[in-house]
């Protein structure tokens, strides 16, 4: 695998994003991370699973800058792929724990979304979902798991602001569980994640699904309609002029 690491330690593994500096997530990390979560899934010598950056990035969300020279066929599969992704990582059977060390805003966000427990560490770093000022339309099962931890109310003023959360913001409105230390964010998230592990797995498991029950519906669902829409406003003058903005800024600083 070229864009993660995969260890494991006392039956728990440690996925580590390894793409570039800022873990932007492209075509192929999506593959790598969808592959190696269904592959973690059916092995019974691993009972869970801890997910972490590098240095001061956790994920950058999506690469912007590759997604935007995809043409409207490579965009379109990228999407599906990235949707399908978001719903094996929601329907994950198993204890599954976030140790964000650093930033992770949009596609990173929504990572740890989907995980049982965030950890995060302290510092001047963000978390959120921005899509909105980038012009990028969020499709409803995205929206549902913002709620399924912000509440309704919280997930859509949060939504439609592209707001992103310093720690402590995050750990108030209920999207992050604790803030520590960066050199103890690995030591805590697996903490969490044994905590879970030491429960009789199928107990855990079967109460987790039935928990996460309409929110697997929703990410699960058929969302070729929501995708159309995404992808006209995707390919728009407005929205195209709001990415290459972005772009050039970010190759500026690179």
């Amino acid at each position: 695998m070229k864009t993660i690491e995969v260890t494991v330690k006392d039956r728990l593994a440690i996925i580590t994003l390894n793409r570039g500096k800022s873990n932007s997530l492209n075509h192929e990390m999506v593959t790598e991370l969808t592959d190696i979560l269904q592959s973690i899934e059916t092995d019974a010598n691993i009972g869970g699973v801890m997910i972490t950056g590098k240095e001061h990035f956790f994920s950058a969300g999506l690469d912007l800058i590759e997604l935007y020279n995809y043409n409207e066929e490579e965009a379109k599969s990228f999407w599906y792929l990235f949707l399908n992704f978001v719903s094996k990582i929601t329907a994950f059977k198993k204890p599954l724990v976030a140790a964000i060390n650093g930033h992770s805003p949009a596609g990173g966000c929504v990572i740890a979304l989907a995980c049982d427990a965030r950890v995060m560490a302290e510092g001047k770093y963000i978390i959120g979902l921005n899509e909105v000022p980038v012009g990028i339309i969020v499709p409803n099962s995205i929206f549902n798991l913002y709620s399924f931890w912000l509440g309704k109310a919280n997930a859509t003023r949060s939504l439609l602001e592209g707001k992103l959360f310093n720690p402590e913001e995050a750990l108030a409105i209920g999207l992050i569980d604790e803030i520590v230390k960066p050199e103890s964010i690995l030591t805590t998230a697996e903490r969490k994640a044994r905590k879970y592990m030491a429960f009789e797995g199928n107990t855990w498991s079967k109460s987790k699904i039935n928990i996460r029950k309409d929110l697997i519906n929703s990410t699960s669902s058929d969302q070729t309609a929501d995708l159309e829409i995404m992808l006209k406003q995707w390919w728009s003058p407005s929205t195209r002029a709001i990415l290459k903005t972005i772009i050039d800024s970010l190759q500026r600083k690179a």
